[in-house]
C-alpha cells in the first residue's frame, strides 16, 4: 500500500526533538520556527509535558466520555484561569477543524439561523462547515458548497455594518481568526473585532472566535482576540493545546445552554489528551511563556523591520509574517537547506514564524543573521 499523495514534503526525517531543535536521521540539528503549524507550544519533549504524558499511559490511556473524568475537570478550571474566562464552558474535541465545525453547529442551535459571515483569506479547516467557510475553492468539494456562507473583506467594517442591516436577522454566526494563519499572518484590527461584537449584540449572532493558530499565547496574549477588549461567544482552540499530542477545544459563553446530545466526541477529552492539555496550561503558567512570547516577537519584528528587502513585516507575538521580494523568492527554501532552518509560508511569497512560545533570544538572532546572509548573497549575485 502507498501513502495518499496529498502532501509535499521536504526529504527530512525527524528522528529527534528537544526545545527550539530537532534532528534528522543523519544527526544533522535544525532550528525549528514552524512547530509543524504552529503546534509546538512549549518545546518539543518538554520534560514536564513527557513526565505528564507517560505517568497518565501507565495508569489509563483511554476511556469514553461516558464516564466521569476530573482530569476534565481539572483542565477546566486551570484553562479558565489562564485564559481569563473562568466562567464560561469547556468542550473537547481532537482537532481544529473539529473545533470550528462544532462552534459553528452551536452557534445555528442558539438562534435557529443559518447563515454564517466569513473573511477573505480566511482558513476554518477541511470539514463540512469548517471549509465552507474556508476561502480557498479549490480545497471545498462539490458536497461542502453551501449559499449560507457570506464572505466579507478582511477588517472592513462598513461591508459588515452593510451586510448586517441586509440579512441581520438571518445571521447565526461571524466566526474570525484574530490574526489569519494560512491566509498570510494578517492581523484584525481591534476597531475591526469590536464592530463584529457591537454588531453581533445586536441582531443575536453568535461571534465566534477561531484561535486554533493564533491562541493559546502565541500573541503575547491568551486569546489573539483579547487585545480588542471584546469577548467572544465561543473561542475556539486546537494547535498549540496538545504541543502535539491530538486535542482541541472550544470554550463557551455562558449564555449559550447545553443540552444532552447536542453535541458528541468519541476521542475528544480523552484521559492522554487531559494528561498533554495540562501539561501544556501547566507549563505556559510556571515559565511565564505568553510574556516571552510577546517580548521575543516584540524584538524579532523590530529586528526584521530594520532588514529592508524584507517588506510588510507583520504579527503579534510569535505569530510572524514577511513578504519576500521576487528577487528573493528562494530565501525559505535557503534557509531550511543551507542555514537548517524551518520556517513557514503562505502563497505566494510570505514567510511565516510559528516557533514554540519558548524561543530564546539566541534562536532568534540565529535567523536574523541567516537572513542577513542570505540576503547579502542574492544581492552580490544580481550585481554580478
Amino acid at each position: 500500500m502507498k501513502l495518499f499523495d496529498v502532501y509535499p514534503v521536504n526529504n527530512i526525517v525527524i528522528d529527534k526533538a528537544k526545545g527550539s531543535y530537532v534532528w534528522d536521521d543523519k544527526g544533522e540539528q535544525y532550528l525549528d520556527l514552524y512547530g509543524g503549524h504552529a503546534v509546538i507550544s512549549i518545546g518539543h519533549t518538554h520534560p514536564h509535558y513527557v513526565e505528564r504524558l507517560t505517568n497518565q499511559l501507565n495508569k489509563v490511556g483511554f476511556y469514553s466520555n461516558s464516564v466521569k473524568m476530573p482530569l476534565q475537570e481539572e483542565l477546566a478550571e486551570k484553562l479558565g484561569k489562564l485564559s481569563g474566562k473562568p466562567d464560561y464552558q469547556l468542550f473537547l474535541i481532537s482537532s481544529g477543524a473539529e473545533a470550528n465545525e462544532n462552534a459553528l453547529k452551536l452557534a445555528s442551535f442558539h438562534n435557529g439561523r443559518k447563515k454564517i459571515i466569513a473573511f477573505k483569506k480566511a482558513f476554518h479547516g477541511r470539514t463540512s462547515l469548517a471549509v465552507a467557510t474556508t476561502d480557498n475553492p479549490s480545497i471545498v468539494a462539490p458536497v461542502n458548497q453551501t449559499s449560507n456562507v457570506i464572505f466579507l473583506p478582511f477588517n472592513d467594517v462598513a461591508a459588515l455594518e452593510a451586510c448586517f442591516a441586509e440579512q441581520g436577522n438571518e445571521i447565526s454566526s461571524v466566526i474570525i481568526e484574530g490574526i489569519q494563519g494560512v491566509g498570510g499572518i494578517n492581523v484584525a484590527s481591534e476597531s475591526f473585532l469590536q464592530a463584529i461584537r457591537r454588531l453581533c449584540d445586536q441582531y443575536g449572532a453568535v461571534y465566534i472566535a477561531d484561535s486554533v493558530q493564533c491562541g493559546y499565547g502565541r500573541s503575547g496574549k491568551f486569546f489573539s482576540h483579547d487585545w480588542a477588549g471584546v469577548n467572544a461567544d465561543i473561542y475556539t482552540m486546537a494547535k498549540g493545546m496538545g504541543n502535539g499530542f491530538p486535542v482541541a477545544g472550544i470554550i463557551i459563553a455562558p449564555h449559550l445552554q447545553p443540552k444532552h446530545g447536542m453535541l458528541g466526541t468519541t476521542f475528544g477529552g480523552n484521559h492522554l489528551a487531559c494528561a498533554a492539555a495540562l501539561a501544556v496550561v501547566e507549563t505556559i503558567e510556571k515559565e511565564n511563556l505568553i510574556q516571552n512570547a510577546a517580548e521575543i516577537g516584540e524584538y524579532l519584528m523590530t529586528e526584521l523591520k530594520k532588514i529592508p528587502q524584507l517588506q510588510n513585516v507583520r504579527g503579534r507575538g510569535l505569530m510572524i509574517g514577511f513578504d519576500v521580494p521576487e528577487q528573493f523568492k528562494d530565501l525559505r527554501k535557503n534557509l531550511l537547506w543551507k542555514h537548517k532552518i524551518f520556517t513557514g509560508e503562505a502563497k505566494p511569497n510570505v514567510i511565516r514564524l510559528l516557533p514554540s512560545l519558548a524561543l530564546r533570544k539566541k534562536d532568534a538572532d540565529q535567523l536574523l543573521e541567516a537572513i542577513k546572509e542570505e540576503i547579502q548573497v542574492g544581492a552580490e549575485s544580481m550585481a554580478k
